[in-house]
């Protein structure tokens, strides 16, 4: 199964009302030793999970879920693969992480969705 090579670590940047990754982390898509790795650097800005407020009682930004988020916003902001690649990506990482089916499901379902509008701001 893939991996994170490190935890989450992240510091809240209130001006931006953004927070930094502390610690880079790297990713290997599909297996533990895979050769496809995504390295997120110190210092990439993120909002965590981009969950509308309305919806924030069912999912918070903050989770299980929040290393895969930063990981997908990496993804979106860089385009390292098409959209639909990083989506997968966000959902073999949220199960990695022991994210609920539902959750995932959800989450997945919900950039599938709506994830065209960040994806064309850059």
């Amino acid at each position: 199964m893939s991996n994170f090579t490190k935890g989450l670590v992240v510091t809240w940047i209130p001006i931006r009302r953004m927070f930094s990754v502390y610690v880079s982390f790297d990713y290997h898509i599909g297996s533990e030793n895979s050769d496809e790795v995504i390295s997120v650097p110190e210092g990439f800005m993120t909002d965590l999970a981009s969950i509308p407020p309305v919806a924030r009682w069912m999912i918070p930004k903050l989770g299980k879920h929040a290393q895969a988020a930063v990981l997908h916003d990496y993804l979106y902001n860089k385009k390292l693969f098409d959209r639909k690649k990083c989506d997968v990506i966000f959902l073999e990482a949220m199960k990695v992480l022991r994210v609920s089916l539902w959750k995932r499901r959800t989450m997945f379902r919900a950039v599938r969705m709506f994830g065209w509008i960040p994806w064309g701001k850059k």
